[in-house]
């Protein structure tokens, strides 16, 4: 197997990048560090060959198994949204769950600005895709299993956010319950065909305080794993 440029020559160039991170801008995407992130990590390798020369385009793109890779606007956004208004004087987010590890992009951006990432993905051959697109970029402070994503992974949990890359038809209680309190949930919620919101759930003691970001479209979360 070719190792990928992480650099980036052409259409995955810095250059294309950076118009990635205008277009975020110009989105309403706000928080530098995200920024930063998304300009840093190199989207690119994360998509098979035919398609990496589209990789800075701010659309979703298929990964294989009925899945995509998320628009980058819409990573942007969680990620913003997972960060609240934390300072970098508070440092990195301490515990991050991520249901739907897909290829691992998210995953990669969201590394950057936790200490330790927990990531459950239900399509074993994905998961695997996921692990070796990781390992190029030498991160060490991600865990990931295959399971099925809607019961969390509760033996690591209480998490101080959590972030899903699925749709549910709404959330599932095993999350709220794994969610800090004071946690930030940022969650898909809806069928594909009645509509989907993008979800900011922030937990107060027993009680959960909803709002909706965004309208969205999300591949669904489904209950159980799968081998392929």
């Amino acid at each position: 197997m070719n190792t990928p440029n992480l650099a980036g020559i052409g259409m995955t160039s810095q250059r294309t990048r950076e118009r990635m991170i205008a277009s975020l801008l110009d989105k309403g995407i706000k928080n530098w560090a995200v920024l930063d992130v998304m300009r840093t990590v190199p989207r690119h390798i994360f998509l098979d060959e035919a398609l990496s020369h589209r990789a800075y385009e701010d659309t979703s793109l298929p990964i294989g198994y009925s899945q995509t890779i998320s628009q980058p606007f819409v990573v942007a956004r969680m990620t913003e949204a997972v960060l609240g208004n934390r300072s970098p004087e508070q440092g990195k987010i301490p515990r991050v769950l991520e249901i739907g590890t897909g290829c691992g992009y998210q995953t990669a951006v969201i590394a950057q600005l936790a200490e330790r990432v927990w990531t459950v993905e239900r399509i074993q051959p994905l998961l695997e895709k996921a692990r070796r697109n990781l390992s190029l970029l030498n991160l060490r402070n991600v865990r990931s299993k295959h399971d099925d994503g809607s019961l969390g992974w509760a033996e690591h949990g209480p998490f101080d956010a959590i972030i899903a890359a699925a749709a549910p038809q709404q959330v599932p209680s095993d999350l709220l319950a794994q969610l800090a309190d004071g946690g930030r949930l940022v969650i898909p919620v809806g069928s594909e065909r009645g509509g989907q919101e993008l979800l900011l759930i922030e937990r107060d003691g027993d009680e959960f305080h909803r709002r909706v970001l965004e309208a969205v479209n999300f591949v669904p979360l489904y209950i159980g794993q799968v081998q392929y």
